[in-house]
């Protein structure tokens, strides 16, 4: 206390003055409006300025929040473009009717927690299990296109077969002709992968866009695969056939597992037939 006395005491001219000089430039700025408006544009830059700086800081605090809900609004996009309109008058009832005969696939979010892409056969974990609805043999899939197919599930996580691993077989074909093939991995490189089984009559240059072929019941047809990347064929069959993937299997984060309503119908009707 007594050193707050004594800092007074040694200053009390400057304070005096700094205390006048306020003082007139408060009655300044209140006789004179055009005083007064420069001094209100000062302070709502000045606080403004502040403002901006505390809201970037807030943004940057919240991103994950914030990528956690475009993660959620994006989901939702995916299971309205999933829903099987016919004609205009129906696409007017998709807001009061998704029961399963407008739907057949429907899509939810979930975030990878491990991910291998350098061994023979990789695997996933992703943070969602049976309490979510997960259970084996489910598409799961990223904005980029496929990403694997999930295998064991728990109650609260699950692994995925990536499409990086030898056990991986998925029905693809080309986008531009329909011809169907299998889509493998040889073990060599994570970002490319092989396509097999393709019909040697198939018209293919470098540069084609694969796409999932929609002949299972995991993958609606339609996904982003990749393109090829180079071939070779014989007279009578393709030899070999590079596909470079669209995902970056190294950089995985967050993904959507993908339901198939009709799932059970198809797979009753398939067992039914071979009884």
């Amino acid at each position: 206390m007594q050193q707050i006395f004594r800092f007074l005491a040694r200053y009390r001219y400057f304070i005096l003055f700094l205390l006048l000089e306020f003082i007139a430039f408060f009655f300044t700025v209140q006789s004179h409006s055009y005083h007064k408006s420069k001094f209100i544009n000062s302070a709502n830059n000045i606080t403004g300025g502040i403002y901006k700086k505390a809201n970037s800081i807030g943004e940057f605090f919240n991103l994950k929040e914030e990528n956690k809900r475009l993660l959620e609004e994006n989901t939702q996009l995916k299971n309205l473009i999933s829903l099987e309109s016919f004609g205009q008058d129906s696409i007017s009832k998709i807001s009061i009717d998704t029961s399963n005969f407008f739907r057949r696939y429907q899509f939810s979010s979930a975030k990878i927690y491990n991910n291998n892409y350098s061994s023979r056969n990789n695997y996933l974990l992703i943070n969602k299990g049976l309490k979510d609805g997960v259970y084996p043999e489910m598409g799961v899939v990223n904005s980029k296109g496929i990403v694997g197919v999930t295998k064991s599930v728990s109650k609260n996580y699950a692994t995925v077969i990536s499409v990086l691993n030898k056990y991986s077989q998925i029905n693809v074909k080309l986008k531009n002709n329909d011809h169907f093939g299998t889509l493998s991995w040889d073990g060599k490189d994570y970002r490319t992968l092989q396509l097999l089984d393709l019909p040697r009559q198939a018209i293919i240059k470098v540069g084609d866009t694969v796409i999932t072929g929609g002949k299972s019941t995991i993958f609606p047809e339609g996904i982003m695969v990749g393109t090829i990347k180079d071939f070779e064929k014989t007279n009578t069959t393709f030899k070999t056939i590079n596909i470079n993937l669209f995902n970056d299997m190294s950089s995985l984060s967050n993904v959507n597992i993908i339901t198939n309503l009709h799932k059970e119908e198809i797979q009753q009707l398939e067992e039914s037939n071979n009884e």
